[in-house]
């Protein structure tokens, strides 16, 4: 698969593609993947404000996106973003918001392409941290950790294990 940045992160690699003028995908990789140079302006801009983040939980991301889901997703989408940097909600409680089901939420959170932009590390199980990218364990597990730690305001989240 080929990206057009991959940007060095302490626990991931963060890979970026883009099209049309637009970002397409952001994903988590695992460590081992090297990093790779911007292939174009697009892909430097984004990368740029990757690395921004990296630094600075508080940086917003200002980049031309391309999103595509159901009307559904979308919501649970609207709501992941709705979450204050260093807060999480549950599962089940954007399912209930959105008159829904926890797996349903859980399902859109592991289809969101667009990760950082679209902050589905935000939302977590009921009694700890629950899944990450359709994935219960190994390095995406781990980055979950980190991008809430790295967003925590130790006054207001305590990370649960």
């Amino acid at each position: 698969m080929a990206w057009d940045a991959i940007v060095e992160f302490p626990v991931m690699k963060v890979g970026v593609r883009a099209r049309h003028d637009c970002i397409t995908e952001i994903c988590y990789l695992p460590p081992s993947v090297p990093a790779q140079a911007p292939t174009h302006a697009l892909a430097e801009r984004a990368a740029r404000q990757l690395e921004r983040y990296r630094a600075d939980p508080d940086t917003a991301f200002d980049l031309p996106v391309r999103i595509a889901g159901s009307e559904l997703q979308r919501r649970v989408w609207d709501a992941m973003c709705a979450i204050p940097r260093g807060r999480t909600r549950t599962y089940g409680d954007v399912a209930k918001e959105l008159g829904s089901e926890a797996r349903v939420v859980g399902q859109a959170c592991g289809d969101n392409r667009l990760p950082l932009v679209i902050p589905c590390h935000r939302i977590v199980a009921a009694d700890g941290l629950g899944g990450f990218g359709h994935a219960t364990s190994g390095f995406l597990i781990e980055a979950k950790r980190w991008l809430l730690a790295h967003e925590a305001r130790p006054e207001e989240f305590a990370l649960r294990p």
